[in-house]
């Protein structure tokens, strides 16, 4: 199956495979920040909380092509 990746997209159901890929940068986005806010490197855990929640997002905007 083809994904189309659209605006009109964002609200419709989001494929597992990029859902599951979401999910896991967020995951790890939270997991490095926190270890990084615990080691006194504010802006690096900043900086990848910020990327983890725009991936997160950008992964909504994907979905299946139907005929």
């Amino acid at each position: 199956m083809a994904q189309k990746v659209r605006w009109s997209n964002f609200f419709k159901p989001t494929p597992k495979r990029v859902r599951v890929l979401g999910d896991s940068l967020a995951g790890s986005a939270v997991f490095i920040a926190t270890i990084s806010m615990i080691s006194g490197y504010e802006k690096i855990a900043i900086a990848v909380a910020i990327v983890g929640m725009v991936g997160k997002f950008l992964s909504n905007f994907f979905a299946d092509e139907t005929k």
